[in-house]
């Protein structure tokens, strides 16, 4: 029996496609901390987005919380970025509700030891403009 021919994606359908599997970085600060919000493959295509993102929480100077709850996939790359924050920021750094694909690297790589883990997402503090909370 031979399976039907592969057919084309249209460009519309190609792209959700895409958007589907590539990760994004967002940065939230607060007067109190700094989180970052991590979506889908984190990977080395989006170690550019990373690399601002490390660097916008580190000049904050400010605990870190990273929001693990939508990846899907987690290479060496986004361990190398737990890692940095751990290092590099005031206080433990916190993941929060971790996916088991992340939680099976911190375990592997030991990056667990030196970072909290909450199974509940916390609020985080709306600012204005202003900078007032």
């Amino acid at each position: 029996m031979t399976e039907p021919p592969l057919q084309p994606q249209d460009d519309e359908t190609a792209g959700a496609t895409t958007a589907a599997e590539s990760g994004s970085v967002h940065v939230m600060v607060s007067q109190e901390r700094t989180r970052l919000v991590l979506s889908g493959e984190v990977d080395v295509a989006l170690s550019s987005e990373l690399g601002e993102a490390v660097t916008e929480a580190e000049r904050a100077g400010l605990p870190v919380e990273i929001d693990a709850r939508h990846i899907t996939f987690m290479d060496s790359s986004g361990v190398s970025v737990l890692a940095r924050l751990a290092r590099r920021t005031p206080g433990r750094l916190t993941l929060i509700q971790p996916p088991d694909v992340v939680r099976f690297l911190l375990d592997v790589t030991r990056i667990g030891e030196v970072v909290d883990v909450v199974d509940d997402a916390p609020g985080f503090p709306r600012t204005t403009p202003g900078g007032a909370a």
